[in-house]
């Protein structure tokens, strides 16, 4: 069962997001918070597994509640959910090691999947906002620049691996982690979101 606190300063949208991630049979809500203050409380008295973060609440933003939870060595990991994008605020969130990063206007299905995918260890990133922030600031690593470019010469994972001197698994967690950083579903539209921002060669 995963645990969860939702910090939302609109009311009726913290009642609805608590009442139907609660229907999910493997989610629980154990706390709800208005404000950024009473969701750093919560946090730390609670220990939820996930926390739910809105970024413009009073007190505390969801962002200022992120920085928070790093430097206090929090396990909790952060989700956060945005009506938009605001130039700086993904930027902050990844520093921040925020694992989640989507739009309010999503289902509450996709939310649910997006939690479970943070709990194993995935970051889920709305690839709109994505997009928006990296429009042309390549967000890859060198090494993972180097991956994407073997396999767009048509390189199998082992075949990336054994000319970069990587496990096959290390390879495949780099494609994995590409993907998330561009909000690709695959590979080939990994290549060409990258190669349509001159990112690769």
């Amino acid at each position: 069962m995963i645990s969860l606190v939702i910090a939302e300063d609109q009311k009726i949208l913290r009642g609805a997001l608590g009442t139907l991630l609660d229907f999910e049979e493997d989610l629980t809500v154990i706390g709800q918070a208005q404000d950024g203050e009473e969701a750093l409380r919560l946090i730390h008295q609670l220990k939820p597994d996930v926390c739910i973060l809105d970024i413009e609440m009073p007190k505390k933003s969801g962002l200022d509640v992120a920085d928070e939870l790093k430097t206090a060595g929090s396990s909790c990991k952060v989700v956060i959910l945005t009506t938009f994008a605001r130039p700086g605020y993904f930027e902050r969130a990844l520093r921040a090691d925020v694992r989640g990063y989507l739009l309010k206007d999503g289902s509450i299905d996709e939310l649910a999947n997006a939690i479970k995918n943070v709990m194993v260890g995935k970051r889920e990133f709305s690839s709109e906002l994505v997009m928006g922030h990296f429009s042309n600031e390549n967000p890859l690593t060198k090494r993972e620049q180097e991956v994407l470019s073997h396999a767009a010469n048509g390189l199998t994972s082992k075949e990336i691996g054994t000319a970069l001197y990587l496990s096959h698994g290390t390879v495949r967690n780099y494609l994995s982690e590409i993907l998330q950083k561009v909000g690709a579903k695959n590979k080939v539209e990994a290549l060409v979101i990258c190669r349509n921002k001159g990112w690769i060669d």
